[in-house]
């Protein structure tokens, strides 16, 4: 984002809120690589949707009342730092460049903390990241409250969490551009490793073909560690070693986002090592895709989350069916669950700041047990993902074994229906055919 208003108006509809109450978080801290190096640092998420400060271990108070406001902590400029590390802002240009109302050196937060809390909220409500997420910062905002305050930290302040991510659900105009930006420059990454894809190479190779993509085009990292999955390790739903020779005849599943502005995206792709589906290849894929597309259709406003879910399960149990590779009647499929040896995860998740990200998919908890799926809402952005996965067994015919597909995009609900904000990525089978013929002329 080119300007820090988008984060200041947020810090402000946080304040609005928690009424008279105070919301603390910290940001993370460096994490070692090994002896003497840091792996290359990356913002706490709910730190980074209130701030977009990118310096490690500052800490944010925003006070409520009826004089809300925003108080930073940062590390202090250190000339003798900067020659080694780059830039340090430092409290003033802190607070002038991220819009704070007031900011103070880091060095100075344990004795001016008690008296800000002091100040501000006898009595009142304290909020903050719990350390039941798993986060360095909250675990270290906890202790710090505990210090500051002497209170037990079990049941002495309120979940922040809960208000943050019902906002982060919703994407502003700004993260939707962000976003829109990081899923065509995962897409493209995708085009390109298709180009790449040949008999012989490893997957690693395929792999550092992406994440050049993904650092020519400006994002740094990836949003997760890549999947490259040729042939059966395809059937590993998180397989990450990435280490195998792709072989003449076998499908490669790719599962690999960037990371642009701490933003993810989050697209799979499987297509053949030599370009060519061989017939249960393309049945099974088609498969897949059919359940993908009627999935999507069920994202809009006012759908329930897990439409897309039964949906995808629907045509994937009737093409199953029709391959005889499930034998048994479909209301026995849906009731014992028989689909789950071929596709056995979600159909969807969230996607921003984290790959899997924040938010709720279920409303509320019924007497007997049942929950009830929360409702797609505008500018909510997930994704869609069904897949089905083969491994070797009795019960299916062995022309079918070692096939694993799977199909994501990540879509964003609009208020009459959806977009798809991955489809520079082709995924139809002549597309896909055609695509890797022509990068490989």
């Amino acid at each position: 984002m080119k300007t820090y208003t988008e984060f200041q108006n947020r810090r402000k509809i946080l304040l609005n809120l928690i009424g008279d109450g105070i919301a603390i978080i910290s940001n993370s801290k460096e994490s070692p690589r090994n002896r003497d190096c840091n792996y290359l640092f990356r913002s706490d998420s709910y730190f980074h949707y209130l701030s977009g400060f990118p310096e490690s271990e500052t800490v944010i108070f925003l006070v409520g009342g009826n004089k809300p406001k925003s108080i930073i902590f940062c590390k202090s400029k250190d000339k003798s730092k900067e020659i080694w590390d780059g830039n340090i802002y430092g409290p003033e240009e802190a607070a002038k460049k991220f819009l704070f109302d007031e900011a103070y050196s880091l060095n100075q937060i344990d004795k001016l903390a008690p008296k800000i809390l002091e100040s501000y909220v006898p009595d009142k409500n304290i909020y903050c990241i719990p350390t039941k997420i798993p986060s360095n910062s909250a675990i270290q905002t906890v202790k710090n409250i505990s210090k500051w305050m002497q209170i037990n930290t079990k049941n002495g302040y309120c979940d922040l969490s809960i208000i943050l991510d019902r906002m982060r659900c919703f994407k502003s105009e700004a993260e939707i551009k962000i976003m829109q930006k990081s899923a065509n420059i995962a897409a493209q990454a995708h085009i390109y490793a298709m180009g790449k894809t040949k008999p012989g190479k490893y997957e690693y190779q395929i792999e550092g073909e992406i994440i050049n993509q993904f650092i020519q085009n400006g994002a740094r990292e990836p949003a997760y560690n890549s999947i490259i999955a040729s042939g059966i390790n395809a059937c590993t739903l998180h397989y990450i070693k990435n280490n195998s020779i792709l072989k003449d005849g076998d499908l490669l599943l790719i599962d690999a986002g960037c990371e642009l502005e701490n933003y993810a995206s989050d697209i799979t792709r499987t297509y053949p090592v030599n370009g060519k589906f061989t017939s249960p290849q393309r049945d099974i894929y088609q498969i897949v895709l059919n359940a993908q597309k009627e999935a999507i259709k069920k994202v809009k406003p006012g759908e329930y989350f897990d439409e897309p879910h039964k949906v995808a399960i629907d045509q994937i149990v009737n093409g199953l069916i029709d391959l005889k590779i499930l034998k048994v009647s479909r209301d026995e499929i849906i009731e014992k669950k028989l689909y789950k040896q071929f596709f056995m995860h979600r159909t969807s998740h969230w996607l921003g700041l984290d790959v899997h990200d924040v938010g709720q998919y279920f409303d509320d908890i019924l007497e007997n047990g049942d929950s009830i799926p929360i409702k797609f809402e505008d500018r909510n952005i997930l994704t869609v993902e069904p897949g089905c996965y083969i491994k070797p067994s009795n019960n299916v015919p062995k022309e079918f074994w070692g096939i694993g597909i799977r199909i994501e995009d990540d879509v964003l609900v609009l208020p009459d229906g959806n977009k798809v904000l991955s489809s520079n990525a082709p995924k139809e089978i002549k597309d896909l055919e055609d695509t890797i013929g022509s990068l490989n002329e």
